[in-house]
């Protein structure tokens, strides 16, 4: 079985969207929670809606060691270097996990600064194109997909806890490796940022008359690109050579259909290929959830297994 997280407090650093996300729904389950936040103004606004939060790292973290708090690290991963250290030296014992939305890099800053540390990543794949604390939302998580780091070096128990904590915030999990994990989240998640930068650049140079006839297509085509773009960059940037890679396909894919719209009138490989993907989507993601079996965390071989399952679409419900 998972790990109850109500049996164990749940430290998180930052406090935006995804952190301060998390805090919420896990005081309503009833978990312990506390946290921290570099910006008073967004510590101030915490605790006047009645949580645990502090603007003093050290001494968040000092808390964490003491009380063997579960740490989530939800700040970009731009920021967590720094971090990752303090909690070398005042928390060196606590299980950590993140909800950074690339791993391998991630996982790189811990080899290289905290190779000892109990890491387990993660990565819910949930958001908005809104931020911090006032954009926060208990919900935010049901029914989504949340991506636990399955190594062959991934520990059975810790693993079981981090996989704990996403489904106590409603979430099912998805076992998988770091660098499949990046190189997923750059096809579905990354370059769908920069297409949808490019629509929006491209629909508001044409004219404001364009920009007025603008609807659904457009809105829902152009979501994404009203994210802060700091954070856009960050996640992007971090995950380039995967990006990269996806991009440059979605650019082939591109350039085929204009030389075929040039030379033949028309962009019939293009879009019956998104149509049949598009379909494909909606087809999984409405269909019943099929459960990871006949496997469970610590027996020889299981991260594998679990990996294997997860790749022809099953979740880890616990």
């Amino acid at each position: 079985m998972v790990t109850d997280i109500r049996s164990t407090p749940v430290c998180i650093l930052g406090l935006g969207l995804i952190g301060g996300s998390m805090m919420r729904a896990l005081d309503a389950s009833g978990a312990s929670t506390f946290g921290y936040n570099r910006s008073s103004a967004t510590v101030e606004q915490v605790r006047a809606d009645g949580h645990d939060a502090s603007t003093d790292l050290v001494a968040t973290l000092r808390r964490a060691a003491d009380t063997d708090a579960v740490i989530v690290l939800a700040t970009p991963v731009t920021t967590i270097e720094p971090i990752v250290s303090a909690i070398a030296d005042h928390a060196a014992g606590c299980l950590i996990t993140d909800v950074i939305s690339v791993k391998t890099p991630v996982a790189e800053i811990f080899r290289r600064l905290f190779p000892d540390a109990r890491y387990v990543g993660g990565h819910p794949m949930a958001g908005s194109s809104h931020s911090g604390w006032e954009a926060t939302d208990p919900d935010l998580f049901t029914d989504a997909m949340w991506m636990v780091t399955t190594e062959d070096s991934t520990d059975a128990e810790d693993w079981r806890v981090v996989a704990g904590l996403a489904r106590a915030l409603g979430a099912a999990v998805v076992p998988a490796a770091n660098d499949a994990h990046d190189r997923a989240v750059a096809a579905i998640s990354h370059v769908p940022h920069l297409t949808a930068a490019a629509t929006a650049a491209v629909g508001a140079a044409e004219s404001e008359l364009a920009i007025r006839l603008a609807a659904g297509s457009f809105r829902d085509g152009t979501r994404v690109a009203g994210t802060a773009p700091q954070l856009q960059r960050a996640m992007i940037e971090a995950n380039g050579i995967a990006v990269l890679n996806a991009l440059s396909e979605v650019i082939d894919r591109l350039t085929a259909a204009r030389d075929e719209l040039r030379d033949h009138g028309t962009t019939e490989v293009l879009i019956d290929a998104g149509y049949r993907a598009r379909h494909a989507y909606e087809a999984m993601a409405n269909a019943p959830r099929v459960a990871i079996t006949d496997v469970e965390p610590g027996v020889a071989g299981w991260q594998a297994e679990m990996r294997r399952q997860a790749h022809r679409g099953s979740v880890w419900l616990g």
